[in-house]
């Protein structure tokens, strides 16, 4: 596995990968489960399917107008697709022993691991403060998934304390236990010397250093996260 450590400023980093989607918890995750935590991570699998669909699905003009509740389920699912994006490195990192960092070549292998560590970490503490909180706001709408019916308030908190709860073991995975090696890139150096610049004059090298690198999504990532 590969994560590369990407300059969206002069002096910030953000952690980006590319692995194959699987973001769904294995069998050990749900053994000696009680009944409603193997319904709930059910539920999330189900989710995950579904807003891929939704992401991926071409929108036809001539398409009936959808009932409100329709709607607003695929906002839903639009949302959960977003936040897949967001959490997917922490998911992988979850089943790994073993990966390579890599980094601009302007930093050094130490100073590249100490970034990372110190991202692994503000992950941790952010995912395990909103796991306790969504476990805590929504534990009487986890009840309610078992109702019959379009549940959005259900759907939410399942979705949230699932993806925290694997975040969460994604960071710890990333910091106690996997053994990182190193690879500079002189193509994610130049990065951080156009990440001041605007979307649209950065774009031809941006989409030059994501081909470099075979990273098919790298462009729309860091026209994001790096805002001039």
């Amino acid at each position: 596995m590969q994560v590369f450590l990407v300059p969206v400023a002069s002096e910030r980093y953000e952690l980006y990968c590319e692995e194959p989607d699987d973001p769904e918890p294995d069998e050990g995750e749900a053994a000696g489960r009680p009944g409603v935590i193997r319904r709930v991570l059910r539920y999330f699998r189900e989710m995950l399917a579904e807003a891929e669909h939704e992401r991926r699905r071409v929108v036809d003009p001539a398409e009936p107008r959808k009932s409100f509740l329709a709607r607003g389920k695929a906002r839903l699912m639009r949302w959960v697709a977003e936040s897949i994006a967001e959490q997917r490195l922490l998911w992988q990192l979850r089943r790994r022993a073993v990966a390579t960092l890599v980094h601009p070549d302007d930093v050094s292998d130490h100073q590249a691991q100490q970034l990372l560590r110190r991202s692994l970490q503000r992950d941790w503490e952010r995912h395990r403060f909103w796991l306790a909180l969504d476990l805590l706001g929504g534990a009487g709408s986890l009840l309610l998934i078992l109702v019959p019916g379009p549940n959005f308030i259900g759907y939410y908190f399942a979705f949230r304390v699932v993806g925290h709860y694997l975040s969460l073991r994604g960071a710890r995975q990333g910091l106690m236990k996997i053994t990182w090696t190193h690879t500079p890139s002189a193509a994610l150096t130049t990065l951080r010397h156009v990440a001041g610049d605007s979307p649209e004059s950065r774009e031809t090298i941006v989409r030059e250093v994501a081909t470099t690198l075979q990273l098919e999504h790298l462009a729309s990532f860091f026209q994001r996260a790096a805002i001039p």
